[in-house]
């Protein structure tokens, strides 16, 4: 996919002159020379050598065979599990599931939560949302949340409410270690946690893909944004859609952008499924929407399941996770360990 000229490091004016000029992708720059680019955007030839240049550096463009990508050197094994180790992870304020996802859900992954409605799929959506901004004192990411909202289900006071109790966590934390160490202030409010997330309400499937295909570029000027929740990935696209085959790539194109975008900007993509029956072995069960092909575009997948009146979350599919359940809870203060006294509860 090619990468847009806005993120080459270049003045205002010069990329303002590029786009004008028809220059959108580096693609597009692949094969002008210097003095053409220089006339074509009516600059010295000294400032199109700089910008030919600029585009050389993001890793697209070798002027040298005017090809349109290069290869940049291997990272080895080792390297990537080192960075792995130190790959950071948002808390999901349960610690059997956090045990069970290796510390929580992972920066640079896309993680897919589904199960039946009721099971408490929003609650985490807004849970993850406050949480990725824990302060890192904190043992947090300190970052921000973008919300894409395809059904109406988030709740500004249901995120308000969780953002208090939040900040009465991190009280408690800050009580406990001023006894051991040395104190760390909490200074986030909970107004300040609802000012940290980004909310799009999408109506469509096309706005849904506007919205994600805008995402690179909201990101590059919020540099902060540590985690991007789709609440769901699912609901537009099984809405009259009769062309199968223009879904399925369709929903490939969004998956390999949002898993580049996990990848390159270091962020947690989390996209919330819906369930759907399935004819096998002669019965119907339950699984998770879209079909086979979409269960590729993500890397970890998580199930959410009744067991009798307890909730559980299940790793159904994860390259670096075994698969486990865990049970937890949704109370009045967001998710949770489980706890006899808050099964079943209906949040509204």
């Amino acid at each position: 996919m090619d990468m847009e000229v806005w993120r080459l490091r270049i003045s205002a004016t010069q990329r303002g002159k590029l786009i004008s000029a028809g220059y959108t992708s580096l693609s597009s720059l692949s094969s002008v020379s210097p003095s053409d680019l220089a006339r074509d955007l009516q600059i010295s030839e000294n400032d199109a050598s700089e910008i030919l240049k600029a585009a050389s550096h993001c890793g697209r463009l070798d002027n040298s065979d005017q090809s349109h990508a290069i290869v940049t050197g291997a990272q080895t094994a080792w390297d990537m599990l080192h960075e792995e180790d130190l790959s950071r992870r948002i808390t999901t304020s349960c610690a059997d599931l956090d045990n069970i996802l290796g510390g929580g859900i992972n920066c640079k992954e896309v993680t897919e939560i589904g199960g039946v409605p009721g099971i408490g799929k929003t609650q985490f959506g807004i849970q993850l949302a406050v949480n990725v901004q824990i302060p890192v004192d904190f043992g947090g990411l300190g970052g921000k949340a973008i919300y894409i909202d395809t059904e109406g289900s988030f709740m500004v006071e249901r995120a308000l409410q969780i953002a208090e109790s939040c900040v009465e966590d991190m009280l408690e934390y800050q009580e406990f270690v001023r006894k051991k160490f040395q104190a760390c202030q909490v200074q986030m409010q909970p107004k300040d946690f609802l000012k940290n997330i980004f909310y799009f309400r999408v109506c469509s499937y096309t706005e849904q893909i506007a919205v994600i295909n805008y995402l690179e570029k909201f990101i590059s000027e919020h540099k902060d944004v540590k985690v991007v929740i789709v609440d769901s990935v699912t609901f537009h696209f099984r809405q009259d859609f009769d062309d199968m085959a223009l879904r399925t790539r369709l929903l490939s194109g969004l998956a390999l952008k949002l898993m580049k975008l996990a990848k390159n900007c270091s962020l947690a993509v989390v996209l919330l499924n819906q369930v759907t029956t399935k004819y096998s072995d002669g019965s119907f069960h339950l699984t998770l929407a879209l079909g086979d092909s979409w269960s590729h575009a993500c890397t970890n997948r998580v199930i959410l399941y009744w067991n009798g009146n307890e909730r559980y979350a299940y790793i159904d599919k994860s390259p670096s996770l075994r698969s486990a359940s865990a049970p937890y809870s949704v109370t009045g203060k967001g998710i949770r360990g489980s706890a006899s006294n808050s099964k079943r509860i209906k949040m509204t």
